[in-house]
């Protein structure tokens, strides 16, 4: 990978953070994701699943993880299984982990090669009564294509029906969410590189150009900084196109007068960074874009320091609708009738902000987190409020990635990516 190494001391405390909450006399086991065909003999470029990656660093296909914290055998209580790598694999392929470089990423002393991987795993389940199934519980998962994950679940049902199954999905969201202090160092870099990409289309944007132009220059800043590319489909949306949520083609030209809405944010080492600005196509704010503007960064600003530990995610949404609610009386965007007189399941607000505020983000862009508990330090949550006006041709959405403190206000990881009006202006027109 192009990334430079995380520490296996990551990997060998989340391992450690995970066994402690396991059964008795459980084993738990994870599966990397398939490499997807597209057609013919080409591919989509290999993305690894995030819960072996968090568990163990090790960040290519065809791998298994078992964690067996009781096996009677101690060299059994973590076991890698990888593709047995050789000359001609290495040649056409690349060199693959060998045991030592996969001690070296994880921390793991066991590694096995996968073709040995039934024998040894059937002696395990014989020392075992309960194993743990990996999948994907995520309150926005909805997939039509089956994972590796799913068919190694189906075989391990039919062929060890006597055992019971536990999920490993519920100890995940809660340790996932809350990230080491080496996941935060990661995730500085990743905003830091979307930073280096933001400050570059400063300079680039200008009438004519087009949407995925600017998508270019992104990518090309992002890459030469050891990311992998763009954490998700980015969003470049001059115009009108701002208005739509989930604009991505990314396809016109970019007009005079204009205000083009980007959401991109690099990848890096596998956790993601997600960045919104809103910026003038001609290099200056006009008065009605500055007075909508101002609305959006003032409810993104006192929304982020109402995310302090303790704070239930459904409740702050609704207290950001409040100052969404009194921004919008302020544009005469709505009037006290419209509030008055607001369906209370769907607000009067939401005709103009119609999305969520904030979710948790880290290896995923929409990362794991237990949304009904109270907010805990170190999880990292974004903050994206909006309006969006598409019979005046705008839509202005701000965000940035913050942690949660123990104390004060969150640490804003974007801190240091212009977003204040006159600094943008400055930068576009210097």
């Amino acid at each position: 990978m192009r990334y430079e190494p995380i520490s296996k001391e990551l990997f060998i405390q989340n391992r450690k953070n995970f066994m402690s909450q396991m059964l008795p006399g459980s084993l738990a086991v994870f599966n990397s994701n398939d490499i997807y065909p597209i057609g013919a003999d080409s591919t989509i470029p290999f993305q690894q699943d995030r819960n072996i990656y968090y568990l163990s660093g090790v960040d290519q296909e065809d791998s298994i993880l078992v964690l067996f914290p009781e096996a009677p055998d101690p060299k059994h209580r973590e076991i890698l299984f990888l593709t047995e790598t050789n000359p001609h694999i290495a040649v056409w392929e690349g060199e693959k982990l060998n045991k030592d470089r996969a001690l070296e990423t994880s921390g793991i002393t066991t590694v096995y090669w996968k073709q040995d991987f039934e024998k040894v795993f059937n002696e395990l389940m014989a020392q075992s009564h309960t194993v743990y199934m990996n999948t994907n519980e995520h309150y926005r998962a909805a997939h039509a294509t089956q994972t590796r994950e799913d068919r190694f679940n189906k075989w391990l049902k039919e062929n060890y029906p006597a055992h019971q199954v536990a999920k490993s999905n519920p100890i995940l969201q809660r340790l996932r969410s809350v990230k080491h202090p080496l996941e935060l160092e990661v995730m500085q870099k990743a905003c830091n590189i979307t930073e280096k990409g933001f400050r570059r289309i400063l300079e680039f944007t200008k009438p004519g150009k087009w949407e995925y132009e600017l998508e270019a220059e992104f990518m090309h800043e992002f890459l030469r900084n050891k990311s992998r590319g763009f954490a998700y489909t980015p969003i470049i949306a001059g115009g009108k196109n701002a208005t739509v949520l989930h604009y991505i083609e990314n396809k016109e030209q970019l007009k005079a007068g204009d205000l083009i809405l980007i959401d991109v944010g690099a990848e890096y080492a596998n956790y993601s960074s997600d960045m919104t600005r809103t910026i003038p196509v001609s290099g200056k704010y006009t008065d009605r874009q500055k007075q909508v503007y101002t609305a959006v960064n003032k409810v993104k600003n006192l929304a982020t320091d109402m995310l302090v530990p303790g704070t239930i995610w459904k409740e702050f949404h609704v207290e950001v609708g409040k100052l969404m609610t009194s921004e919008l009386l302020d544009l005469k965007l709505l009037d006290k009738a419209d509030v008055q007189n607001e369906n209370p399941d769907w607000p009067a607000y939401k005709k103009y902000f119609m999305h969520g505020t904030s979710h948790n983000i880290g290896l995923d862009t929409h990362d794991y987190g237990l949304l009904h508990e109270p907010m805990k330090a170190n999880q990292v949550f974004t903050v994206e409020p909006g309006i969006y006006l598409p019979e005046e041709n705008m839509g202005i959405r701000l965000e940035d990635d913050v942690v949660i403190q123990d104390k004060g206000s969150p640490k804003n990881l974007m801190a240091n990516i212009p977003i204040e009006m006159e600094e943008i202006e400055d930068l576009m027109n210097s």
